[in-house]
């Protein structure tokens, strides 16, 4: 998948003849990267998308834990359970698979498909606060990214986003970006999916569940259950999206009428 396989035990290396003692005297060339890694340039746009700095919006949501600080339902003790449950039972069956849907059929030149996806996405997200959060995040990413990138696929989809045509959710214009700019799709969910457990650290931070220190031990100690919702998501089909992240649900319903919120979800 997006990998090259290098030979150079073929039949065309010279191991013996006039040349090959030069050969093996000469300085060994510069390590290239293998072919499971990832070009410099794909991990620099997965580095300023999943930068905080990026203006996508993410920084205003708390994914609901806001709406659990306020029924005093999480405290520090059982935050980072919280998080790794949102991941594997609400962004991953979801989000994380509605991006890697997008970012193939992206690559494969099916629009139609990629707005299927994003009109299945939204239909799943069951309350006003999570579906206004995620469409107004996407429609922010596709804005800047057409913009910083230059690629046609992200503008066309931003102007179908501007008529109105599609919903233009987070996860779907993050896989279109990603599919744009070159990013394999494995590595644009990891990204997305690392994103989004960031934001939910600094919503943590906000809220005063962590401290700075302990939501770094958070980040680090999530990242088998990244490396497992990443998998599950890339083997996913269309009819799977869907989260069954039920209590969150209902904590976003409660946050959307609190009399004071700090973040929009």
């Amino acid at each position: 998948m997006y990998r090259e396989d290098h030979d150079t035990t073929g039949p065309g290396a010279r191991t013996s003849g006039p040349g090959a003692q030069a050969s093996a005297s000469a300085p060994a060339p510069a390590a290239s990267a293998g072919p499971a890694e990832p070009s410099l340039a794909h991990l620099l746009v997965g580095l300023q998308l999943t930068d905080s700095a990026f203006p996508s919006g993410f920084y205003t949501l708390s994914h609901s834990l806001e709406g659990f600080a306020q029924a005093r339902a999480v405290d520090s003790e059982t935050l980072p359970a919280l998080l790794e449950s949102l991941l594997v039972h609400g962004v991953g069956p979801a989000d994380a698979t509605a991006l890697a849907l997008a970012h193939r059929a992206t690559r494969e030149g099916r629009p139609e498909t990629v707005a299927l996806v994003d009109e299945h996405l939204f239909a799943t997200k069951l309350g006003q606060e999570m579906r206004r959060a995620a469409t107004r995040t996407g429609r922010q990413l596709l804005d800047l990214a057409a913009e910083v990138y230059g690629r046609p696929e992200i503008a066309a989809y931003h102007a179908r986003v501007v008529r109105r045509e599609v919903p233009g959710t987070q996860a779907v214009a993050a896989g279109i970006t990603y599919a744009a700019t070159g990013v394999p799709v494995r590595q644009a969910v990891v990204c997305d999916l690392f994103a989004f457990c960031a934001s939910f650290a600094g919503a943590a931070l906000r809220l005063r569940l962590t401290d700075h220190r302990r939501a770094q031990v958070m980040l680090h100690a999530v990242a088998p259950a990244i490396e497992r919702t990443v998998e599950a998501a890339l083997r996913r089909e269309l009819a799977d999206v869907g989260a069954t992240a039920f209590a969150s649900d209902i904590m976003s319903g409660r946050h959307e009428r609190a009399e004071a919120r700090l973040f929009a979800s």
